[in-house]
């Protein structure tokens, strides 16, 4: 085993602009109705971010928590409230039909701040741009703008909840040129834990239950995708689930491949389907293996159960910086939690080098930066002498559940 530093590539971390910031990026013509929106714009003192609020967009603190950590690439998703939205669009529905103009103008700040907040460190970072599913063709515009702005993480594709009715879901033939736009521009269609869910409305039960169905959400669009057929018909697109492991994906690939090969055969148990014409000629768990990938964010051991059917190769680390839940400041003991027992080449493929192919990172211009920063094989591999108390990170809490329990 080479004992040469591993290069941390996190293909989950956030980041947003603050108001003040987003004002500026927003089109003229809309920034009276921020104001507006805001109750009288004001640009709040240093003092009432935080430090972790300016983590989303301040270059010094991000760089130095990052190369703490030994994190030298990172994907980045949104985090901030965009304008005019109520809450960060990873968690957000799409907008109803009468918010739509003013969600647009949002989103359309947040990629024009994500295209400057990247081009301040271009080697390290790839972002992940923004669209909306309500017009198709203005999300083609924004598809063509993000691959233009070298956003190189790709499109975040918007998941559809199932009580927004004015919305066509993902396997409808309305998708089909956005989908073609995307692999033409030779972008990841990234979808994101937390999106997908109905509006269960306020308090401590709905939210409650909201946590509780995120894992089942945030999943439909994988299924929808590969049973119909999307990636049959765009071969070259490049699908990512972030912050949800892979362990879920062998037994949904076998529950997939029954129901092609029921339909393939005209009938399901008692059901037929001889009249219909099917739409796949592969079954599901082989465009997995080819156009899928799977983002683990600070995965235990057994939320990496299955790597070798989805793929070692399909999966990709992240470190849900700056969240509370992600592994800051504890990324060298979440690795040594988690990757003592996994072979070096498999660790090298998902803490870096997977993201650097998926995400197109140039990893001989990140080599150095690992060289100074990055945790070397004898120190992952050190056990863990003590988990961390003051963390909210699962990885360390579930941990601490365990080993509670087996001593009684």
């Amino acid at each position: 085993m080479s004992n040469e530093p591993y290069i941390l590539i996190t293909a989950d971390t956030h980041a947003g602009g603050s108001h003040a910031q987003y004002r500026e990026y927003l089109e003229p013509k809309w920034r009276d109705a921020f104001d507006e929106w805001r109750g009288g714009y004001r640009n709040p003192s240093q003092q009432h971010y935080g430090s972790k609020k300016l983590r989303n967009w301040d270059l010094e603190i991000r760089t130095r928590d990052q190369n703490s950590q030994g994190v030298v690439g990172e994907v980045v998703y949104p985090n901030t409230v965009p304008p005019f939205f109520a809450k960060s669009i990873v968690t957000s529905q799409p907008p109803r039909p009468e918010n739509y103009e003013r969600a647009l103008a949002g989103i359309r700040a947040h990629n024009r701040w994500l295209k400057d907040f990247c081009d301040e460190d271009p080697v390290r970072r790839a972002g992940v741009g923004l669209i909306l599913p309500n017009n198709i063709e203005e999300a083609i515009k924004d598809v063509h703008w993000i691959a233009e702005a070298g956003l190189r993480g790709g499109v975040l594709l918007p998941l559809v909840p199932e009580d927004c009715t004015w919305l066509k879901p993902l396997y409808h033939p309305d998708w089909e040129p956005l989908y073609a736009a995307i692999q033409d521009c030779n972008l990841v269609m990234n979808q994101h834990s937390g999106q997908g869910l109905p509006d269960y409305g306020s308090g401590p039960i709905a939210e409650a239950l909201w946590i509780s169905e995120v894992p089942f959400y945030c999943k439909r669009g994988y299924s929808h995708l590969l049973l119909s057929g999307v990636f049959e018909r765009y071969p070259r697109l490049k699908y990512i689930l972030t912050e949800s492991g892979c362990s879920w994906a062998p037994a949904m690939l076998r529950s997939l491949d029954r129901i092609h090969e029921g339909f393939s055969a005209g009938a399901i148990g008692e059901m037929d389907y001889s009249d219909m014409q099917w739409v796949l000629r592969e079954p599901p768990s082989f465009y997995a293996r080819r156009n899928c990938y799977y983002g683990a964010s600070f995965p235990s051991l057994a939320e990496l159960d299955g790597r070798d059917e989805v793929g070692i190769e399909q999966i990709c680390w992240g470190n849900d910086y700056p969240h509370y839940e992600g592994t800051f400041p504890y990324n060298l003991e979440s690795l040594q939690l988690t990757f003592p027992g996994v072979p070096d080449a498999e660790r090298r493929m998902i803490l870096g080098e997977n993201a650097a192919r998926l995400y197109n990172f140039d990893l001989e211009k990140l080599r150095p930066l690992a060289a100074r920063f990055g945790p070397t094989p004898g120190q992952v591999d050190t056990p863990l002498a003590e988990l961390p108390q003051d963390t909210g990170c699962y990885l360390f809490l579930d941990e601490r559940r365990a080993r509670a329990a087996a001593a009684g």
